[in-house]
């Protein structure tokens, strides 16, 4: 088969369109022939050399994909060959076929085009499980959703909402904030030409935010909590703007707030599993009833991967970047 291989760390054209092995399934894993797969900042840091697989897990770049079942291995049942299927991965989704855990396995949602369903594991996944399992976001609360035109912003905007909380987005200039307003995102703040501490605080007559999801780290980590309301819950799941910040434990307490920073791909397969059957129940009606919709921005023939990387990192895209294999099921 051929994957995006990186042979040195380092720009987007370190990413090579080259053969290799293919993948054989394990016990309890299944064969994906690859129709699509997304692109994320993970992608892009480990590209750099930044952010190794896991031990174990497909050196490729690539934590999604959509495609068809072509093997199953050892102990899987519930899953066919032949099973439209999108899935969760550590890692080899720039590719032509992967293994993946059956755990990690999703239907692809009725209404919803194969190479498209590529760019929904992980964004479903990830917010589901930081803003509603780990921040428990409840009805009638309020959002803060930082970078609400990237793809985990467009997801949450649309699942907060239909959950009926009130969001609040973050995001550089009024084209992507247009565009998180017709998602039904409440308040709208330009990070480049407002404080959002002060405007989160006008707009929710000076409560703050219940919970906030944070892709920046260190550089919004004293603001976050400040923007913060009384047992407030802030989620950090990246590190865009540094790694080390101080944190005010007394402006903490005196909110009885809690601060969390999870990954996902790093996670042991059985949580893994836990997170997408809850995707499944939750988060899939939404998307077969019209409720939340995928929002992909450009769709890539999978050699062109360091194009895709160029986009990402110019940060001109709003919602996903799907990149599709020339020869998978899709063009089939």
């Amino acid at each position: 088969m051929y994957a995006i291989t990186v042979p040195e760390p380092g720009g987007p054209d370190a990413l090579v369109w080259a053969e290799v092995p293919d993948p054989v399934p394990g016990e309890g894993e299944v064969l994906v022939e690859v129709a699509a797969g997304a692109v994320n900042r993970a992608d892009v840091l480990q590209r750099q050399g930044f952010y190794d697989p896991p031990p174990g897990s497909s050196p490729y770049p690539g934590l999604e994909c959509s495609g068809k079942i072509a093997a199953l291995g050892p102990g899987v049942s519930g899953w066919s060959v032949g099973d439209e299927v999108c899935a969760l991965l550590t890692g080899g989704g720039y590719a032509q076929k992967v293994a993946v855990p059956a755990g990690q396995l999703l239907p692809v949602p009725q209404g919803v085009d194969l190479v498209t369903a590529a760019t929904l594991p992980e964004v479903a996944a990830t917010v589901w499980s930081n803003v509603f399992l780990v921040a428990g976001l409840r009805p009638g609360e309020t959002l803060l959703v930082h970078g609400g035109s990237s793809g985990i912003g467009t997801m949450a905007i649309q699942l907060a909402k239909a959950v009926g909380a009130r969001v609040a987005v973050t995001a550089g200039g009024q084209e992507k904030l247009a565009r998180c307003k017709e998602l039904g995102a409440d308040i709208l703040i330009d990070y480049r030409e407002q404080d959002f501490v002060e405007e989160v605080r006008q707009a929710t007559d000076g409560a703050g935010a219940d919970v906030i999801l944070d892709i920046i780290g260190a550089k919004y980590l004293a603001r976050n909590v400040e923007a913060l309301a009384m047992n407030g819950r802030l989620a950090i799941i990246g590190l865009m703007g540094g790694a080390k910040a101080e944190l005010d434990l007394a402006a903490l307490l005196t909110k009885r707030a809690a601060v969390a920073a999870t990954s996902l791909r790093s996670r042991p397969k059985e949580e893994k599993a836990t997170i997408i059957a809850a995707v499944r129940e939750h988060v899939w009606p939404l998307i077969e009833a019209g409720k939340v919709r995928p929002v992909v921005d450009r769709v890539l023939p999978m050699p062109e991967a360091p194009e895709a990387h160029r986009t990402m990192e110019s940060s001109t895209h709003i919602g996903k970047i799907a990149l599709v294999n020339p020869d998978g099921p899709a063009g089939n």
